[in-house]
C-alpha cells in the first residue's frame, strides 16, 4: 500500500490552514502558554487530525476495494479494515464519530472526546502519549496537554479550532509542511531544535531524483530505503513515493530510526498507512535497528553541530564495527552518522546524505575527522559532492552539500570524484519560509541530475581523481639563522660560570647554590618576562655570552674581541646533589617545530620525491625531517574560485576622464 493509491487530488495549497494554525495560536497566548511551547501543545492534535484523516481515508478504501460498508457489513467492515494494520479507533470507524462532530455538543464534549481518545488501539495510544503508565515514553504526551488545556478553560476551544483542518486530502510531504511551519514558527530553534533539520521538499525530490538514477534492481525485487536519523520521516518517505512513481518500484520497504519522542511518534503513525514501514525509537548509533539487513539506499539529514559527549562512552565501546575509520571531535556527530551509514549500506548500495560544511573538511590531518575521511576515500566510495545554494533549509542559511556514496562504483567512475557546484541554480520564494528564501526549480534539479549523470567536466562541475583531495602534512624541525645565515652547528657547553644576567639583576656564586637561591634562580628562568637580549652569561676568565636582538645572534665577547657566533638559544640545567644546586648553561641552536602542507602521491617513492621537491623549492633554512601525517579534506571555494577580473589602468584612466568632463559640464 503507497501512499500514492491511497490520497486524494490536493484541492488546495495546505498553507491555507495557516491563519487557523494561528487562531488556535492566539487561544494559547491568551492562556498565557509561552510561545516557544505552542508546538508541543499542537504537536499531539495536529497527529490527531492526521490520523482522523487518514483513517476516513482507510474507510473509504475499504468500501470500494472489498465493496463492505459500516451501514450493512459492519463485522465484515470492521475486520477488513483491521486488517489493513493501519490502527484503529473504533469511534472513527464504526460509529462514524469525528472531532468536529464531538465539538457540536458541547454539553457531552468531555465524555465523547475522552471516548474517542480512548477508543484507539495499544500502539496508537502508546504513539500519542494517552494513558500512559508511570515509567512509559511519553511520545506526543496528549494526556498532559490536554489536562493542561482543561486547567486553563480551553480545551473545547482548542479541540474545536483543530476540528477544522481536514488534512485527508494531503500526503505526507504536504502535512509535513505544515508540520514544520509550525515548529519552525514558534519553537525556539537556537536551544530546543539546533542541529535538526527539516528537509525542503525541493530538496528531497532533488534526492529522490538521483536515487532513481542509481538504483538498478530489477523493478519486481524489493527495495530497502532507510533513513537513520529520519525525524517525522519527510525524507524517508518523500524518497519512497517518488521512486515508486517515477521508477515503477512496487515493493518498496522503508526503514527509519528517530531519537527524537515527538518526531519519532509522527513518523511510526505515518508507518502505519503503508505497507512494508518500519520507524525505530532510539539511538540509531548504538542501538544500530537495521543491523544485519542489507540496506539498497538510505538517504539522511544528520543533525549538524550536535554534541555526542552523552553517549560517549558506547560509541567508544561499540563492537559492531561501525566506525572503522575513528572517531571525530563529541562536538559533531556527522561523521559518525557518515560511517554508520556506509557500514548499514549494501554492497551494491547508493547513499545520499546532507551535511553541512565541516564533514568536509574539519580536522587536521591525524585528526579523527581527517582519518573518517581518508578511510571513505581510501575504500573509493564517494562519487559526487554537490553544493547547495545558501538559504535553502529552514533554521540555517549556510552552504549545505550532498554526498553521493556508491559501493560499486561504475568502472569508468573507479578512482574519481565529481564536485558539482548547485550552489547558483536557486530561485527566491515568494515569501521566507524562516531562513529559507531560495527553492531549487524543476530545472534546477534536472540539471543536477544530468551533470552527475553525465559525469563530464562542466561549468558547474569538476572531475578528480581521489588522489587530488589528498595531502601530506610534512612535519620538520627548522633550525633558525640570524640575519646573515650563521646559526650555531652543534651545541656547546659554558664552563666556570662567574655570573648570570637575568633582566639586569645579575645572579653570582652559582656553583654551590643553596637551595633557596637555587629555587629562586629556577623560578626566574621559568618566567615568561626574561627578554632573552637581557641575558648575560659571564665566564670567570672574563668571556661573556649574550643575545643580539638585531642581528638575532649570539654575540661572544671575549680577550680576543667581538665573536658572531649565529643564531641560538641559552638552555639553562639546574640540578641538585646532596642538597645542593648547580646550574649549567648551554648553548644550543635555536630551532622551531613547523610543518608543510604537501600534494600527496599514492605511489611511496613519488610521495618522497614530492616532499623532497618540495623543501627543496621552498624551504631555505636547515631542516630535519619529522614525521609525516596523510589528510584528506575538501575545499569547494578552492577548486571553484575564480578571479575577480581587475580592469586595466588604462580603462579605468578613461573612465575617470569622461566623469571629469562629465562634471566640468555641469552648471553649479
Amino acid at each position: 500500500m503507497t501512499e500514492q493509491n491511497n490520497i486524494q487530488s490536493q484541492p488546495r495549497d495546505i498553507m491555507h490552514y495557516e491563519s487557523d494554525i494561528w487562531a488556535i495560536a492566539d487561544l494559547l497566548l491568551a492562556a498565557s502558554v509561552k510561545q516557544s511551547d505552542f508546538p508541543a501543545y499542537m504537536m499531539p492534535f495536529f497527529a490527531l487530525m492526521m490520523l482522523e484523516g487518514r483513517m476516513l481515508n482507510a474507510m473509504k478504501r475499504v468500501e470500494v476495494v472489498e465493496g463492505l460498508t459500516v451501514k450493512d457489513d459492519p463485522e465484515d467492515f470492521k475486520e477488513a479494515f483491521i486488517d489493513m494494520d493501519c490502527g484503529y479507533n473504533d469511534y472513527i470507524v464504526m460509529q462514524g464519530k469525528t472531532l468536529s462532530s464531538i465539538c457540536s455538543n458541547d454539553t457531552t464534549f468531555e465524555q465523547d472526546f475522552n471516548s474517542y481518545l480512548k477508543a484507539f488501539d495499544d500502539v496508537l495510544k502508546k504513539l500519542l502519549g494517552i494513558e500512559r503508565g508511570k515509567d512509559e515514553k511519553k511520545f506526543l504526551n496528549m494526556d498532559y496537554y490536554v489536562a493542561e488545556l482543561r486547567s486553563k478553560k480551553i480545551l473545547l476551544s482548542v479541540i474545536t479550532a483543530w476540528s477544522k483542518i481536514d488534512l485527508s486530502p494531503y500526503d505526507n510531504s504536504a502535512i509535513t509542511t505544515l508540520e514544520e511551519h509550525i515548529k519552525r514558527k514558534w519553537a525556539d530553534i537556537s536551544a530546543s531544535t539546533a542541529g535538526e533539520q527539516y528537509t525542503p521538499d525541493d530538496i528531497i525530490s532533488l534526492i529522490a531524483d538521483i536515487v532513481a538514477t542509481k538504483v538498478t534492481k530489477p523493478k519486481d525485487q524489493n527495495i530497502h530505503i532507510y533513513d537513520p536519523t529520519c525525524g517525522g520521516a519527510n525524507l524517508l518517505f518523500g524518497v519512497a513515493d517518488r521512486l515508486h512513481t517515477q521508477t515503477g518500484y512496487q515493493n518498496i520497504h522503508t526503514w527509519g530510526s528517530e531519537y527524537n519522542d515527538a518526531l519519532y511518534a509522527l513518523a511510526a503513525i505515518e508507518s502505519r498507512f503503508r505497507s512494508h514501514s518500519h520507524i525505530y525509537y532510539g539511538n540509531t548509533l548504538t542501538t544500530a535497528p537495521c543491523m544485519g539487513r542489507d540496506i539498497d539506499v538510505i538517504v539522511a539529514n544528520p543533525p549538524y553541530g550536535t554534541k555526542w559527549s552523552g553517549y560517549e562512552r558506547e560509541i567508544k565501546n561499540d563492537q559492531k564495527g561501525q566506525f572503522p575509520g575513528g572517531l571525530p571531535s563529541v562536538s559533531d556527530g556527522q561523521l559518525l552518522f557518515m560511517q554508520h551509514i556506509l557500514w548499514q549500506l549494501a554492497q551494491n548500495g547508493i547513499a545520499v546524505e546532507v551535511h553541512n560544511g565541516s564533514t568536509l573538511f574539519s580536522g587536521d590531518a591525524g585528526s579523527g575527522e581527517s582519518n573518517i575521511r581518508k578511510y571513505i576515500f581510501d575504500h573509493d566510495w564517494v562519487e559526487a559532492i554537490i553544493q547547495m545554494p545558501q538559504n535553502e533549509f529552514f533554521n540555517t542559511g549556510i552552504y549545505t552539500y550532498l554526498w553521493i556514496m556508491n559501493k560499486q562504483k561504475p568502472f569508468e567512475r573507479k578512482d574519481k570524484v565529481a564536485l558539482i557546484d548547485g550552489s547558483k541554480l536557486w530561485r527566491l520564494l515568494k515569501k521566507a519560509k524562516g531562513d529559507k528564501r531560495r527553492e531549487m526549480t524543476e530545472e534546477h534539479r534536472s540539471e543536477i541530475v544530468k551533470t552527475l549523470t553525465e559525469f563530464k567536466p562542466s561549468d558547474i562541475c569538476k572531475i578528480f581523481d581521489r588522489e587530488h583531495f589528498y595531502y601530506n602534512k610534512q612535519s620538520l624541525t627548522l633550525t633558525e639563522v640570524d640575519v646573515n645565515g650563521e646559526y650555531l652547528k652543534e651545541p656547546f657547553a659554558l664552563k666556570k660560570i662567574k655570573s648570570v644576567v637575568l633582566n639586569d639583576e645579575t645572579l653570582t656564586d652559582l656553583k654551590g647554590l643553596d637551595t633557596n637561591a637555587g629555587n629562586a634562580l629556577k623560578n626566574k628562568l621559568k618566567a615568561a618576562n626574561i627578554d632573552e637580549d637581557k641575558i648575560v652569561i659571564t665566564l670567570e676568565d672574563g668571556t661573556s655570552y649574550c643575545y643580539d636582538q638585531e642581528q638575532e645572534t649570539i654575540i661572544c665577547e671575549s680577550k680576543e674581541g667581538r665573536k658572531v657566533l649565529g643564531c641560538g638559544v641559552f638552555k639553562f640545567d639546574l640540578s641538585t646533589s646532596k642538597g645542593k644546586k648547580s646550574l649549567k648553561v648551554e648553548l644550543i641552536p635555536r630551532t622551531t617545530a613547523d610543518y608543510e602542507i604537501i600534494p600527496h602521491h599514492f605511489d611511496e617513492h613519488e610521495n618522497q620525491r614530492e616532499v623532497d621537491a618540495f623543501m627543496k623549492k621552498y624551504v631555505f633554512k636547515p631542516y630535519v625531517l619529522g614525521k609525516n601525517v596523510v589528510g584528506v579534506e575538501l575545499n569547494f571555494n578552492k577548486e571553484f574560485y575564480v578571479p575577480e577580473k581587475i580592469d586595466k589602468v588604462k580603462d579605468v584612466l578613461e573612465e575617470i576622464r569622461s566623469l571629469n568632463n562629465e562634471l566640468m559640464g555641469i552648471d553649479l
